[in-house]
């Protein structure tokens, strides 16, 4: 059969990774017949939801309530608001919607670790969101959830598909302050902390989480949400992340998710109630959704470019 010559790692259709497949649905492929039986093809993304490749840049005004806070929340790619979501309730913070970024509509390039790609450098696209710059003292504790759901996974004979995301510190000159934490796809299930990544600098609650398996029903995730290929796939539940800061100076949070190898089966973090000495930087109504929208606000503009993904039909 056609999938018998899967080489995923060598092998390009119309510039894109040959498919690979999973017993879920049925696809068809261009130019080949329909396989007939339940496969699902992966990096194939379904008709009836076309991807847009994007480069967007959306810039959020940001009323801060206390002082040493910029006016402007970042998001490069995908990012939004939800409520609860599927497999993704309200987080322990008690607000009444919770921030995201995902995978999926992510842009080539972003995403990636900032302190390096992985090994195998095998990063495509992904999303990341920067919060407002804001004043902290040496000790403060910077405290927030997070929850990783991925619908990507691993497949015997095809190899690990292990997207993932990560939060991290930086300074006001851009410098990486600490790695908070990663969470990534594994086919053993552990999400957090990421395989194959540098160990979390935040204290995390609970230290090791494992998904709850197949649990993908998440509106971020596209036209992959409550889908899964192979082993791994699923959604952590929310962690606390809870970290000191090292000195007294100005800061801002990034997070980031990006794909694996391939742009398919698409995974996303949730993200709520991130405090800095018990006061909130980024409340959660400030980020409209969804957040691939071209905003302009106090003169600063956020340029979205947008194509049809017409490769690979």
């Amino acid at each position: 059969m056609l999938k018998d010559l899967v080489d995923t790692a060598n092998v390009r259709l119309h510039g894109n990774t040959w498919p690979r497949w999973t017993d879920d649905c049925i696809y068809t492929l261009t130019s080949e017949p329909k396989v007939s039986k339940g496969w699902n093809m992966k990096n194939y993304v379904p008709a009836s939801s076309p991807r847009l490749l994007g480069v967007a840049v959306l810039v959020l005004l940001a009323i801060a309530s206390f002082p040493g806070v910029a006016v402007a929340d970042t998001c490069t790619g995908n990012c939004g608001t939800a409520g609860a979501d599927g497999v993704v309730g309200l987080s322990p913070a008690g607000n009444s919607s919770y921030q995201w970024v995902s995978t999926n509509l992510g842009v080539t390039g972003v995403g990636v670790l900032p302190t390096g790609a992985l090994s195998g450098a095998s990063e495509t696209n992904g999303s990341t969101f920067a919060t407002s710059l804001f004043s902290a003292t040496a000790g403060d504790p910077l405290n927030f959830f997070f929850n990783y759901t991925s619908s990507d996974g691993a497949q015997p004979g095809l190899g690990e598909f292990s997207d993932y995301a990560w939060a991290a510190l930086f300074d006001s000159s851009n410098n990486v302050a600490a790695l908070l934490f990663t969470a990534r796809t594994s086919a053993s299930g552990q999400a957090v902390p990421a395989f194959g990544a540098p160990p979390p600098e935040a204290a995390l609650t609970p230290s090791t989480v494992t998904v709850t398996a197949k649990a993908t029903t998440w509106s971020p995730l596209g036209p992959w949400s409550g889908n899964c290929f192979g082993l791994g796939c699923g959604t952590t539940g929310w962690v606390l992340s809870s970290f000191n800061i090292p000195a007294t100076g100005d800061y801002y949070l990034k997070v980031g998710a990006v794909n694996w190898r391939d742009e398919a089966f698409d995974s996303g973090l949730a993200f709520d109630g991130i405090t800095v000495a018990g006061k909130p930087i980024t409340p959660p109504t400030t980020t409209p959704e969804p957040a691939t929208v071209l905003m302009l606000g106090s003169g600063l503009l956020g340029a979205g470019i947008y194509r049809r993904r017409t490769s690979g039909r």
